[in-house]
């Protein structure tokens, strides 16, 4: 690549620096803000992310963990290091998680349009829902026995996948930092947030006011949030809690247009995302990014009406919003011009690590450094490191009891391992889960791994599980809901390195993620119930779950019928001549690219535009994108780099803290119980 992505990439590398000592973080105190952050704004997490698709409530949650102990340590005169606010940070985010958010989202795809539509909903297995005569649905509550397996299923896939993720990506963030010495240059934007309150703490005994800048921007950001917030999504919460009808000055989740704009432009979806925070987002992301994001755009706007014009896209009628046209579209040409645009991605990443190798090796060489000298290779000291066969030992214990569980799961399902009509089904799908666990995941994971050091992306090979599936002969529905050793765990390496470059020993967060996954497991179900207890969702009372989870249903449907034995969406959607034109239009762009110099952001940004991902929100984060280019940074220079993030930062927690009290007063209003006197 040119010097433009040398340049733009070297921006985010001098961040900030990896420390020389490494202390310790966890302490069973801090559980304290777990607790809270797990019983008080899951909750309200849970419910915004029904009403607006957002998770500003997780950010705030966080923020405020982290503020309220560092207000108590200085009423006690303690001293909270950068690791300490480090792993409440991250215990705080931990907390927020929802393994059993999925449940929410399962009973209503077994009773969806989509789900009876397509056939498969008879068909689902009991460890994915209950059937659909179930009276737990009747009742809106997951505290049954027809649910049992499925909670079992969640407990299990979320602690071996949790145990995974943690030991696997810490193997290959050992890989490519201290052996390939990687500088991974998009690790510095996530530190730079998290150390906000850590500065304002360190810099009480400094004079320079410029040691504690990131509190101040924090705070500037948290003021705007609590601002837009009011209006975006406090008013509507309010309103619709209290008067039965919500008010929505901007509209949730975004402002359809298409059924206006169809007739002078067919089949592209118009409209706009009207939240604030799509400029911020602009604003972080690199810059060549969101031109390529609108670059994208600005394609699929003079391609989709032409391919309407020559019967390409010809499901598409007028009338039809955005829902109708992104599905129609899906359906036509976008599903397989899609994946043949992500095996250029996959092949072009691909052929970046091997160059990134080769160069590494060439490097190496030229210096006489001696690649065979383990004592290069050494981890930092007191980083809390631990022995590499312990990786290697999980990796193996994780895949096989995965393939086991599956295979179990599907003699369960049909009463037999040689089903009429599906008798070699069940084996053809275990060696695929073989394939999967020994041979696609270490790859794919240790590719994204170099990636995301080099130049911060991911890689994924698209459709490997559908692919493997439909080829293994397999008839029905169950194979996709079987706990898959198949996960890319490349992506962990980026946390790693945030961890690493706030001091923190890995250990901290490994007894974190122990201490915390039973409080996990009991708030979210707790809370997963009583949501669905105050009403269905989705509904009118949930606009955001209303209008875009039959959208996902659809999409989702489309796969599933691949394996019915039958004309199915999938054979519809499915067109390898689309797939050739999507895999040579991207290889052609990353080369042409590659020979003008272009960043390689850049190239990332326009697969993004043409990826028919809602376009909604590209126009809104381009703008953010060019008021940071050409003004802040400009002015700030390097600075502006440092200070959008925290922003970003700020920001959410302030959304996130004002949309928590109308989620406390919507349900204070639905849990009252209207007495008959």
């Amino acid at each position: 690549m040119g010097k433009r992505v040398d340049k733009e990439l070297e921006e985010f590398r001098q961040i900030m620096e990896v420390p020389s000592t490494f202390t310790e973080g966890f302490s069973w105190t801090s559980l304290l803000g777990a607790l809270f952050v797990a019983f008080l704004m899951v909750p309200g997490a849970i419910y915004m992310g029904l009403l607006a698709g957002k998770m500003e409530v997780g950010a705030a949650a966080q923020w405020v963990t982290v503020i309220l102990f560092i207000e108590v340590a200085k009423r006690a005169h303690r001293h909270l290091n950068k690791s300490e606010i480090f792993v409440l940070f991250f215990m705080a985010s931990a907390a927020m998680g929802m393994p059993f958010s999925g449940l929410l989202w399962n009973q209503f795809f077994i009773n969806s349009d989509a789900a009876a539509a397509s056939g498969i909903a008879d068909q689902l297995p009991r460890w994915y829902a209950p059937v659909r005569d179930s009276v737990s649905y009747a009742d809106r509550t997951f505290f049954h026995l027809d649910w049992l397996p499925v909670i079992g299923m969640v407990v299990f896939g979320s602690f071996f996948g949790e145990l995974a993720s943690m030991i696997l990506g810490y193997g290959l963030f050992r890989l490519a930092s201290d052996i390939e010495k990687l500088p991974f240059p998009m690790a510095p934007i996530g530190a730079q947030g998290i150390t906000a309150l850590a500065e304002d703490v360190d810099a009480k005994g400094q004079a320079s006011a410029e040691d504690s800048w990131r509190w101040r921007v924090f705070a500037i950001g948290g003021a705007i949030g609590l601002v837009f917030g009011a209006i975006y999504l406090l008013l509507p919460t309010l309103s619709g809690a209290l008067t039965g009808e919500s008010i929505q000055i901007f509209p949730i989740p975004f402002s359809d247009f298409t059924q206006k704009t169809g007739r002078y432009l067919p089949a592209f979806a118009t409209g706009m995302a009207w939240d604030f925070g799509n400029l911020i987002t602009g604003m972080v992301l690199p810059f060549f990014a969101m031109l390529g994001s609108f670059i994208g755009l600005l394609v699929t706007l003079v391609a989709n009406p032409l391919l309407y014009k020559f019967e390409v896209l010809h499901n598409w009628k007028f009338g039809d919003d955005t829902i109708q046209t992104l599905f129609k579209n899906n359906i036509d040409f976008y599903f397989s011009f899609q994946i043949g645009i992500a095996v250029a991605i996959a092949i072009v990443g691909i052929w970046q690590v091997v160059r990134g190798v080769k160069k590494a090796r060439a490097e190496a060489q030229a210096k006489g450094s001696g690649r065979g000298d383990a004592s290069g290779f050494a981890p930092p000291q007191g980083r809390g490191d631990i022995k590499f066969w312990i990786v290697l030992l999980c990796y193996l214990v994780v895949t096989i009891t995965y393939i086991a569980v599956s295979a179990l799961l599907l003699y369960w399902h049909h009463g037999t391992w040689q089903p009429a009509g599906n008798e070699d089904g069940i084996r053809n799908v275990i060696l695929v889960l073989f394939f999967l666990g020994f041979v696609y995941t270490p790859l794919i994971s240790y590719v994204t791994a170099r990636l995301e050091g080099m130049v911060g992306q991911v890689v994924e090979i698209p459709m490997i599980r559908e692919a493997t599936l439909i080829l293994s002969g397999y008839r029905g529905v169950a194979c996709w809901f079987l706990p898959m050793p198949l996960a890319n765990y490349g992506q962990m390496t980026v946390f790693y390195r945030q961890c690493e470059l706030t001091g923190t020993r890995f250990p901290s967060i490994w007894k974190t993620k122990l201490v915390l996954y039973p409080i996990i497991l009991v708030s979210s179900i707790f809370f997963m119930n009583f949501i669905w207890g105050l009403d269905k969702v989705p509904s009118s009372a949930y606009p955001y779950a209303e209008k875009m989870w039959e959208l996902n249903a659809l999409n989702q449907s489309i796969v599933y019928t691949s394996t019915l034995g039958e004309y199915s969406m999938f054979e519809q959607a499915f067109k390898w001549l689309y797939l050739g034109v999507g895999s040579v239009f991207g290889l052609l762009l990353f080369g042409l690219m590659s020979v003008i110099g272009a960043p390689v952001m850049l190239t990332y940004g326009v697969v993004r535009g043409l990826g028919q991902s809602m376009p909604h929100a590209i126009v809104p984060q381009f703008i953010g994108a060019l008021i940071g280019r050409f003004y802040f940074q400009k002015q700030l220079g390097l600075k502006w780099r440092q200070y959008i993030p925290v922003v970003a930062a700020g920001f959410a927690c302030g959304m996130g803290l004002i949309t928590t009290v109308g989620v406390g007063i919507t349900f204070l209003n639905k849990a009252v119980i209207s007495l008959p006197y």
